[in-house]
């Protein structure tokens, strides 16, 4: 379904600029940005990127006018959408009140930010140490860790993204560690759960998770259990492809740590703070253990947010610390810290954020939109679509596995490969009025928390068209 996103001559973008003042403006941003700005991931040279210049709940709007619906979230953080009134307003008081304070000093939005998030982050986790984003949260949650228990390596998985810092990006189990793989001392990556690609040839869910326990557990045994100071795991994978962990993999993942004195660190920078439906995507874990056979809230010892406790309006990010970690430092200084580490103006859109997502029940309708649009909706391209063999997520998190061929599952795109099919889909839909997020193999479907029916229904017409051409290069 082709969608006209031509804009009428002089209309004026939400934030009130004229279509011919914005689209002056978006060509000098162009220009400066190709001379002067050095681009994240990317060959510089390669770059054509789109300029953005005006955003409003879920759709943004480039330099030339055109409206296009936002299925990426950006980086998979704007949860609650472009420019929310009540988190802008936020912003502005706050920047009146108190722009900047040093982090050695108490400040209101900083204390009541932390507030919030404890409320909401499982068990215990009461104590809130605020960084600038997702890969210093893990930075400084492994450095807690090997603190704490006086150990060195660490355990992450393969399939995983944990930040673009040193040891972050180390820790990250996908093609972006390879160039910077220095092997960050004691970072060791073993296998998690993903039935459709198993490792474990098993043939049920259940068997996923009972042998990729066994081989945590047997890489515990092998790496020596004295020496591991932490297993750090998303929650729920994002950028390495949305694989929900089979039911009881995160329970025996608890198990195991409790077994062998490991802290357990579970990643929420991308999975947290409703994207899954849930606060943070941990909760869905609590649901009946075929480890235990029993009901309850899987715990982890430290929890990495960023992303959705804000949507990005100001960079945030922080650790949830589980009471015996944070006594370890009752008394021995912490030796870390930040400049900005909850700085006014992030926390300040912290609290609005979180504020307005309970009470306009923001969680509740990501997962509303995933169990009854979303979800559904995917499941019905795959029927449709033969380059589309998986369908995976949940909330408004989810993954089109893109393969040649449904039976053999070989990737459309190789692993580490370049993604110019799905290049051509992103393209197409761009044209027809949807932003995509493209990974690998993947179409990545993110839209903000807030989206509605409509706009899913909208999004997912033009997705339908557009893989067609994808369609031309599978079996």
């Amino acid at each position: 379904m082709t969608q006209d996103t031509t804009p009428i001559a002089d209309t004026p973008l939400p934030n009130g600029m004229s279509l011919t003042a914005a689209r002056a403006e978006a060509e000098r941003a162009y220009e400066l940005d190709r001379r002067h700005v050095f681009h994240s991931w990317s060959a510089q040279r390669q770059l054509d990127p789109m300029t953005i210049s005006a955003a409003q709940g879920c759709y943004v709007w480039d330099g030339a006018g055109h409206r296009l619906l936002d299925f990426s979230s950006q980086l998979v953080n704007t949860n609650i959408g472009h420019q929310h009134p009540k988190v802008v307003a936020a912003v502005q008081e706050q920047a009146a009140k108190l722009c900047t304070i040093a982090p050695q000093h108490v400040n209101a939005a900083r204390s009541e930010a932390a507030r919030l998030v404890a409320e909401r982050t499982p068990g215990e986790l009461n104590r809130i140490f605020f960084t600038n984003g997702g890969a210093d949260a893990v930075e400084h949650a492994v450095r807690m860790a090997r603190l704490h228990t006086g150990r060195t390596k660490v355990l992450a998985r393969y399939r995983s993204y944990h930040g673009g810092t040193d040891l972050a990006v180390n820790l990250t189990g996908d093609p972006r560690r390879w160039p910077n793989d220095r092997g960050a001392a004691g970072v060791v990556h073993f296998h998690g759960p993903f039935r459709y690609r198993s490792q474990f040839h098993a043939e049920s869910d259940a068997q996923e998770c009972e042998r990729a326990l066994e081989h945590l557990e047997q890489t515990i045994l092998l790496e020596g259990s004295e020496t591991i100071a932490a297993i750090i795991l998303e929650s729920v994978p994002g950028t390495a492809g949305i694989m929900v962990p089979p039911p009881g993999y995160l329970a025996g993942v608890r198990e195991l740590c409790d077994r062998y004195g490991i802290v357990f660190v579970a990643d929420e920078v991308m999975s947290g703070f409703g994207r899954t439906g849930r606060w943070f995507a941990i909760e869905h874990a609590a649901e009946s253990s075929s480890i235990t056979g029993e009901s309850g809230a899987v715990v982890p010892d430290l929890l990495t947010f960023a992303k959705g406790v804000n949507s990005g309006y100001v960079p945030l990010g922080g650790v949830a610390i589980a009471p015996h970690i944070a006594a370890t430092f009752d008394d021995r200084v912490y030796p870390g810290g930040l400049t900005y580490s909850g700085h006014p103006l992030a926390t300040a859109a912290a609290v609005a954020t979180i504020t307005a997502m309970a009470e306009e029940r923001i969680v509740e309708n990501a997962a509303e939109m995933g169990e009854r649009v979303l979800g559904p909706g995917l499941r019905e391209l795959a029927e449709r679509h033969r380059c589309v063999g998986e369908v995976r997520g949940l909330g408004v998190f989810w993954a089109l596995e893109m393969v040649r061929d449904k039976q053999t599952r070989e990737p459309l795109v190789p692993f580490g490969g370049a993604a110019t099919v799905l290049r051509e889909v992103d393209a197409a839909c761009r044209a027809a009025g949807l932003l995509l997020a493209v990974n690998a193999n993947r179409l990545h479907i993110v839209p903000p928390c807030t989206i509605s029916e409509a706009e899913a229904k909208e999004g997912l017409a033009i997705l339908d068209e557009a893989l067609t051409l994808a369609d031309a290069h599978a079996a």
